[in-house]
């Protein structure tokens, strides 16, 4: 991509990434903010003075994940859930033989080269472990492993004794003869020492403890008291003191010391092991965990007790806790994400904000050489203040290495002279100051506390409470003890359609030019927004063109059904009705409602509760509204009733405009331009620059909506009926019939019967609520009840009970027996002998959902025929004028011939034919030559067309 500039509403745009944040639609766009800025540099310098001032800054040893390629530490909160790989390594299990029994301790690892720093083997006291006898040695391992450790048999338990009877058991390393191993003491300190996270059934039950290489075995070894041999430098390359290992690259080590170990007679075996295994956020390389002094910033203690129950003092002396109560200030959407946070803040370790790198924030702290004393400086009048060398190289320079390591300064304690360390800073530093450094929080106050906090943030969720989330709060508390954003919206990641991530070689992956440009970005922005933020998105064409076909189409359809008839009509906004049907202000209240809904749930930052209700009204207006109209748009007098279909559908229009602009900009954009400026002379020149539209709470109207409500779903399930019949929806039919719920629901649905009986297609429609005007109740015999109980007379029995009638099945149903005639005898029938069910009356077709019930007559008669066959022929007429391309306002004159129902048909319906199709005329018979011909089959009926334009 190449790369542009644009002057944007904060400055000018460059480079490629804000170039895709404008194909998005973001009015935001330009007045980035640069990390490397001196500002930036010294508001982190400002912080770290903060925390050295506290006492909560200090210089500490660790053994820390390491990236041997970036030659860097990765600290806790970096390590995030995609910082793991599903990744296969070799394994080996290795023979430790100890001093004063025979045999040998059994261990296994994932990680061979850590054997070269071996120092102690951890045990649980209470666990079970055995002595085995296998191909003539001795082993020790746990009870728990010995399935894994031995798939095959073939070994003999030759005792059982717990974890604790092995305490303080001497034993031989695999490396002790090297000399770095031996220097440090670790052969005087192999012995077996408890450890509680032992595991019974993983491995052997016996840990290889190398506090060099690992961090819990480093925390174990502090306990412990257990020397520290750390064999990789910052490359990953062993050092000096490893025998031939030394100046080897740790991950080619594996089979090396495999080979080694088979020369030894200490290996037992080696298999592959798949795990989820730590790699580097920047570089997808294998971590390994490497011993180093790094800086840190001290968390505080955690305390055995709720957060709730925490005292000031003890919050007081705690950087930890302060956070949480920022944290708890903070509205969290999904509300998890405080449960979330407040866990990583509750579990994670002390910050280590040191990097061995050379690009990026100087570590504002200079270390006496000689005394070890250091401090933290705090800004550049401070240091420019305590420089005592240096400062000529310095100054007009930026705070970065190499210039300011020129600068030395007067050590505290002993006079001597202090320098910079050489480290930089952990970026998620730089990450976290940006609600300080951007709003001059050091030389503007005012100006700052008119923006802070911000009112929102967001972020994909998987990861950012631990860094981006965390180092904002963090950074804020230290400063302020006060969150940096009001509230924080944490989202899933975006998948492929699949399921999967995206990747190239997996052939799934979608370039954002080519989704911009093929799906649209405002079919992309909708995607992302009707989607709950705590689930992924799964993104691709498919759903993007289902989108389109659900949602956009429905609404352009409406538009472009608006535009046609509002040019030709040459309507415009100030042409105001004088009464409104109860369409409209249905409608209308429907709109406001929406409005207010919509209001709400932006407001609460709630995008995906917006767009369905969004779906929902132009799934209505387009469905209903517009359809239920069409006859108003499509009539020849400009009437009020003419009048009041344009406006109430403009106000519609437009508003939804309002409505859906902050999620898809574009579109609506475009159609303000083509709907609202033309007609409206002190329109804006944008949408984007109009007032968000305010709820008229006299237009809703909540009966009317119910009401609405129900004639939907009355036709729906009308319709359903119909379908269940076979019967289309052009042909005429004498009755439908409700059975609902109460009086309440039958007075509703009696104000709306005229709509419903229109959608339907029916003469004539009832209302009731008792549903024996609908279906009647049939006893259906159980013959595992009846065969048992009546022998021979069994298929008498099953024929008469199933001759009863509605009202002695309504009795059976009731919990009755009923009494049936059988060879002269009267024969008692139980309730629980039969199942009773309801069927429709005869003639009808039903359809049933919640407790509305549907019935739709669908007999059919000579005259609903032939109305049924003129509503065919008019689609077929309709379909011909299009495929002449006639304008749709076209008068014409139609010539027809065909058979005999079909002409009849034209003899009954004229008015109604003529009407549909704007015919001024039928004649039967040929038409003329200039014609426009066409010839049909309605249901093996032949029809015979043609048009002429008048």
């Amino acid at each position: 991509m190449e790369e542009t500039t644009y002057v944007g509403t904060h400055g000018p745009v460059k480079g490629t990434a804000e170039e895709l944040v404008g194909k998005l639609g973001s009015r935001e766009m330009g007045g980035s903010y640069y990390t490397l800025s001196d500002e930036n540099n010294y508001m982190i310098w400002t912080v770290l003075k903060n925390l050295h001032q506290r006492g909560w800054i200090y210089k500490g040893a660790d053994s820390m994940p390491w990236c041997p390629r970036c030659s860097t530490g990765i600290s806790q909160h970096e390590i995030v859930t995609e910082g793991y790989r599903e990744l296969t390594h070799p394994s080996v299990y290795v023979r430790f033989p100890l001093r004063e029994r025979e045999g040998s301790l059994l261990i296994w690892t994932t990680t061979p080269w850590t054997l070269t720093s071996n120092v102690a083997v951890a045990v649980h006291r209470d666990l079970d472990y055995v002595k085995v006898m296998y191909k003539k040695e001795v082993l020790y391992l746990s009870k728990g492993t010995l399935p894994s450790v031995f798939p095959r048999g073939g070994h003999e338990v030759l005792e059982e004794l717990k974890g604790a009877d092995m305490e303080g058991w001497a034993y031989d390393g695999p490396y002790d003869e090297l000399e770095l191993p031996s220097e440090l003491g670790a052969p005087e300190a192999h012995r077996v020492i408890f450890w509680k996270e032992v595991g019974e059934t993983e491995g052997t039950g016996l840990v290889h403890i190398a506090p060099g290489a690992g961090k819990e075995d480093f925390e174990l070894g502090m306990l412990f008291g257990l020397p520290v041999v750390a064999p990789l430098d910052e490359f990953g390359v062993f050092i000096g003191g490893l025998g031939w290992l030394s100046g080897s690259h740790v991950y080619d080590s594996a089979e090396p010391i495999f080979e080694d170990l088979e020369k030894k007679g200490l290996l037992f075996r080696t298999e592959d092991y798949t795990h989820r295994y730590p790699v580097c956020w920047r570089c997808d390389s294998e971590l390994v965990f490497r011993h180093v002094e790094e800086w840190f910033i001290d968390m505080g203690r955690v305390l055995d007790k709720p957060l709730e129950e925490v005292t000031p003092e003890e919050k007081e002396r705690s950087l930890r806790y302060q956070i949480m109560d920022s944290a708890c200030q903070t509205r969290w959407i999904p509300e998890f994400g405080l449960a979330r946070e407040l866990d990583w803040l509750r579990n994670m370790h002390d910050w280590m904000i040191s990097k061995k790198r050379y690009s990026g924030l100087a570590l504002p702290i200079w270390v006496c050489p000689d005394c070890g004393w250091f401090d933290v400086i705090g800004s550049k009048d401070e240091l420019k203040e305590r420089a005592v060398e240096g400062w000529d190289v310095f100054e007009g320079r930026s705070p970065h290495k190499p210039y300011i390591d020129a600068i030395k300064i007067k050590c505290g304690k002993c006079g001597s002279l202090a320098s910079r360390i050489p480290d930089v800073g952990n970026p998620w530093l730089d990450a976290g100051i940006v609600a300080y450094s951007t709003l001059d929080y050091r030389t503007d106050r005012e100006h700052w506390e008119k923006w802070f906090p911000a009112s929102f943030i967001t972020e994909c969720y998987i990861g950012q409470f631990r860094n981006w989330f965390y180092s904002m709060l963090a950074m804020s508390t230290i400063l302020e003890r006060r969150t940096p954003y009001e509230a924080c919206l944490g989202h899933g990641t975006v998948l492929a359609e699949d399921g999967r991530g995206m990747h190239k070689s997996w052939g799934n992956a979608i370039w954002f030019d080519d989704a911009a440009e093929t799906m649209g970005a405002d079919v992309m922005r909708w995607m992302f927004c009707a989607t709950k933020p705590e689930s992924d998105v799964l993104f691709g064409y498919k759903g993007a063109g289902e989108v389109k076909r659900l949602f956009f189409m429905p609404l352009l359809n409406v538009y472009n059904f608006f535009a046609i008839y509002a040019e030709l009509d040459k309507w415009t906004p100030d042409q105001k009705p004088e009464h409104l049907s109860s369409l409209d202000r249905w409608i209308l209240s429907k709109l406001n409602a929406l409005v207010a809904s919509v209001t709400e749930y932006l407001d609460n930052y709630n995008a995906f509760a917006a767009t369905k209700e969004i779906e929902r009204f132009v799934d209505v207006l387009s469905r209903w509204y517009v359809r239920r109209s069409r006859r108003r748009f499509w009539k020849n007098e400009a009437d009020d009733e003419k009048r009041a279909a344009y406006s109430t559908l403009y106000a519609c229009l437009k508003t939804l405009l309002h409505v859906m602009a902050p999620i898809t900009p574009h579109i609506t954009e475009a159609i303000y331009q083509r709907m609202v400026r033309p007609v409206e002379p002190g329109a804006l020149e944008s949408l984007h620059l109009d007032r968000w539209p305010e709820v008229d709470g006299s237009l809703i109207d909540e009966e009317l909506m119910a009401e609405m409500d129900l004639a939907m779903e009355a036709s729906s399930l009308g319709r359903a009926a119909r379908s269940r019949s076979g019967i289309k929806l052009r042909q005429p039919l004498s009755e439908a019939v409700f059975v609902v719920p109460d009086e309440a629901s039958k007075e509703r649905l009696g104000r709306v019967t005229d709509l419903v009986r229109e959608e339907l297609n029916v003469k004539g429609l009832r209302i009731t609520t008792e549903r024996s005007d609908l279906e009647r109740l049939v006893a259906m015999p159980l013959p595992q009840k009846l065969g048992k109980k009546h022998g021979s007379l069994y298929p008498k029995v099953v024929e008469a009970v199933r001759g009863l009638g509605h009202e002695d099945a309504r009795r059976l149903a009731g919990g009755e027996s009923v009494t049936v005639t059988v060879d002269g005898a009267s024969v008692e029938v139980l309730p629980e002998e039969v199942e009773v069910e309801a069927a429709p009356l005869e003639g009808f077709s039903v359809s049933e959902e919640g407790d509305l019930v549907a019935g739709i007559n669908v007999l059919i008669t000579e005259k609903l025929e032939s109305e049924g066959l003129a509503r065919d022929i008019v689609r077929r007429i309709q379909a011909l004028r299009k495929e002449a391309d006639f304008n749709i306002d076209d008068r014409i004159e139609t010539h027809y011939s065909g058979d005999k129902d079909v002409e009849a048909a034209f003899q009954n319906e004229a008015e109604y034919i003529m009407v549909e199709t704007l015919s001024t005329t039928l004649r039967r018979g040929a038409p003329p030559e200039d014609a426009y011909t066409g010839e049909f089959d309605i249901d093996g009926k032949k029809l015979k067309l043609g048009l002429l334009r008048v």
